[in-house]
């Protein structure tokens, strides 16, 4: 589970009505998320939205692929940063959802695994262009990043000499700020208080007992566990309630198919013994286990592809530095982790099974759990246990700080310096991450002439 800034909004209840709601056409008038109508029964109704909803006028999935794209070009800075992007473009000036509306859906995405923007403007793109619009949102927002990665990949291997080496490791360096920030500020919204605290404590002691990726699923377990016990009195969530046209039928069969893969696949694996299930299996089981996205990630990343010797612990912090300073969402990573895997399948074939594998599991969960949201949210206990497996979100980002971030990265008093520059410029003086991996790039070149 990973939360990379989630729990820094409150989390409304999304709700979907009994009755299956098809999904708009397009052609048809805008379909915003909008306050329940339930006809005679005496129920509040919140009017104005629902009537808002019912008058705008839809979009087309080239709206919605354009909309975006300008989004994958522009958006720096990480999920939070993104969806105060979305915001001003799809909000603010576009209009294609209310506030309410925005609000309820951010807090649908940042309680599930997976990339939250990203999650964010598939279903933006899904209400206003229908299911071909989710995947021009999709596509146009994931773009960019993906093939700037991707000619990073082909371009690292060139890269000898001082001055190659040196940028490369001005790039482990970014990343070691870039992580301390995350876990920095996790460590503020997600274990506020000493239970949670020793959560995430337990969950550090827990993943650095394994290098494995089945360390970080134990302290994940573990802190959902220990929620129920000592997370209970948290704050209440708000009974609002967003329409969003998900038949159940079709919820219940994406919950399956997710299911079926993140069983199926490693079962598959060991039968044919195929690297190219092999790749699609490892990064389809970080993408479902990574609650919050973005930073949270490189633990089990790490442990999905370094650990068997796929990719060298240096080429992945490269990456993962690099992958600092290009705009969209941060899971683009596995499009150069998939293009310098070895064995084969690499390369572009390599990056397309990475990238798919990855965002997949995050919008199969995403579909599926918009029928069912309402109910399951209300519970205490379900509220409690999220609450504990998020504070073990944080230990497991720990520990990857210092293994393999930190261990790799600074070697000398002058990484030091330089990586504590860094976190200071992000941290202090709010510099944008792309110009602190140019800082970086720039002082790790330099560190390589000394």
């Amino acid at each position: 589970m990973a939360f990379s800034g989630r729990a820094l909004l409150t989390a409304p209840t999304i709700a979907c009505h009994e009755a299956v709601l098809p999904v708009p056409l397009h052609g048809q008038s805008p379909v915003k998320p909008h306050l329940a109508k339930d006809p005679p029964v005496p129920q509040p109704v919140a009017s104005s939205s629902s009537e808002a909803a019912s008058t705008a006028a839809h979009g087309t999935p080239r709206e919605v692929f354009f909309a975006f794209l300008k989004l994958g070009l522009t958006s720096f800075g990480g999920p939070i940063a993104h969806l105060g992007y979305f915001r001003d473009e799809l909000v603010v000036r576009r209009k294609w959802i209310d506030e309410a509306g925005y609000a309820d859906l951010v807090a649908l995405c940042q309680f599930l695994p997976g990339p939250a923007s990203s999650q964010v403007g598939f279903a933006l793109g899904l209400l206003r262009g229908g299911p071909i619009g989710a995947l021009a949102a999709w596509t146009a927002f994931t773009l960019p990043s993906a093939l700037l990665l991707l000619a990073f990949a082909f371009a690292a291997t060139s890269f000898d000499g001082a001055l190659g080496q040196g940028l490369l490791h001005g790039l482990k360096l970014a990343a070691v700020a870039v992580v301390a920030q995350a876990a920095w500020g996790m460590a503020k919204s997600l274990t506020p208080d000493r239970p949670r605290a020793g959560i995430a404590l337990a969950a550090v002691l827990i993943a650095v007992a394994t290098a494995e990726s089945v360390g970080q699923i134990a302290a994940i377990a573990a802190g959902a566990l220990a929620g129920l016990v000592l997370c209970r009195n948290g704050a209440a969530v708000e009974a609002t309630h967003l329409s969003f046209r998900v038949p159940r039928r079709v919820g219940a069969a994406c919950l399956l198919v997710f299911l079926a893969l993140l069983l199926g696949l490693p079962l598959l694996t060991n039968a044919l013994d195929a690297q190219g299930l092999s790749l699609a299996d490892a990064f389809f089981r970080a993408g479902a286990l990574v609650f919050g996205g973005g930073h949270v990630v490189l633990p089990l990343l790490q442990a999905e592809v370094v650990v068997p010797g796929w990719v060298s612990e240096d080429a992945f912090l490269a990456g993962y530095g690099a992958a600092q300073a290009v705009p969209g969402p941060l899971f683009t990573f596995a499009a150069y982790l998939g293009a310098v895997t070895d064995p084969a399948p690499n390369g572009v074939a390599g990056a397309v099974i990475a990238l798919i594998a990855i965002f997949l599991p995050g919008f199969l969960l995403l579909l599926g759990v918009l029928p069912f949201w309402d109910r399951f949210r209300r519970r205490p206990r379900a509220q409690a246990a999220m609450r504990g497996a998020n504070a073990a979100v944080v230990g497991i980002l720990g520990a990857a700080l210092y293994s393999p971030v930190w261990t790799s990265a600074v070697l000398s008093p002058y990484d030091f310096a330089l990586a504590l520059a860094a976190f200071l410029l992000l941290v202090v003086w709010k510099v944008p991450p792309w110009i602190v991996v140019v800082f970086c790039a720039l002082g790790g070149i330099g560190l390589a002439f000394l």
